[in-house]
């Protein structure tokens, strides 16, 4: 059986399950995992190391209890958002309460959501209704991918998150570096620019494991989005 017990997240959620019961804010397995959209064997082999949390369920930790994104990733010691949940004295708020405080910058865009930014990243109301979290040190406007398969292994490795900057049409682009391509699909691949005289006319998108993953081109008119990947969030936080 596989051991996921070296997860920072997973780690990080076992002791924010341990703070929900001790403030009364679940009652057991069975109502967190109702909270997080799953079962109670599920969110017991996640508490025993047997598999990791997925991002869906982070996102409705996110959401019901104000969980810190941050600190799920090992990136801070604040276990919630300000004023939810504090151990101590501080008084635990209703989990239906909202309060966004501070600026989250980055866009989450989990596996099942992705098919729909290639066709609506532009839409406003699209957006707004996905997560969002913040990394010290990282500014502007960012979007996070969860990354589904094994195309990238090893350096990018399936339910990674990656942390992107979109590149604005003109800016040039690095042969050899990773950036999510979005045509009528989301992809992360390492790029390489082909040109015809002075004009790109198309790029080739190579697979880290191109054992398996041949390359392939795209034309630049299939091109949507480019985004330059600038983190990746794993087992061990960033990297």
């Amino acid at each position: 059986m596989a051991d996921f017990s070296n997860n920072t997240v997973n780690q990080r959620f076992r002791l924010v399950y341990s703070t929900l019961e001790r403030l009364n804010l679940i009652k057991g397995k069975s109502d967190i995992a109702s909270h997080l959209g799953t079962y109670n064997h599920v969110v017991n082999s996640i508490l025993k190391a047997q598999r990791n949390i997925t991002v869906e369920q982070l996102n409705k930790l996110f959401e019901v209890f104000h969980v810190n994104a941050n600190y799920l990733f090992g990136l801070s010691e604040e276990m919630f958002m300000e004023g939810y949940g504090q151990i101590g004295d501080l008084q635990v708020r209703s989990i239906n309460e909202k309060i966004m405080t501070g600026r989250r910058n980055i866009v989450l865009v989990p596996d099942k959501a992705i098919a729909g930014y290639a066709t609506q990243h532009q839409e406003k109301e699209y957006l707004e209704n996905l997560q969002k979290f913040s990394i010290p040190g990282m500014e502007g406007n960012l979007v996070a991918f969860e990354i589904s398969g094994d195309s990238m292994m090893p350096n990018i490795t399936n339910g990674d998150l990656v942390v992107c900057e979109p590149v604005e049409r003109g800016d040039p682009l690095r042969d050899n570096h990773i950036y999510i391509v979005v045509t009528d699909v989301v992809v992360a691949k390492r790029i390489q620019q082909i040109r015809e005289g002075n004009d790109i006319t198309s790029l080739n998108l190579i697979s880290d494991n191109s054992i398996v993953f041949k390359p392939y081109q795209v034309n630049v008119e299939e091109i949507q989005q480019i985004l330059r990947v600038k983190c990746r969030l794993t087992t061990s936080a960033i990297a």
